[in-house]
């Protein structure tokens, strides 16, 4: 059987807080990356007049949503 631990509660005083330090780098690291692709996002639909659901493929279902009849909402295609 190996000793890995199934949850927080397993780390002993300086491992809990060897992770806990990890798992706030891992945090900002990806909030981080959030913001820098919504601002890339922004500048590029700026720039191209593309929206960032065009630019990542989703365009024809947003725009057979925005073209649906409201009778039939939310589920119309």
């Amino acid at each position: 059987m190996t000793n890995t631990p199934a949850n927080d509660k397993d780390f002993s005083g300086s491992e809990a807080q060897i992770h806990m330090e990890q798992l706030k780098r891992a945090e900002l690291f990806n909030g981080r990356a959030a913001m820098l692709g919504i601002v890339i996002g922004i500048v590029t639909e700026g720039l191209s007049g593309a929206g960032i659901a065009h630019q990542i493929g989703l365009g024809p279902l947003i725009d057979g949503y925005a073209a649906c009849h409201t009778q039939f909402l939310p589920f119309c295609f």
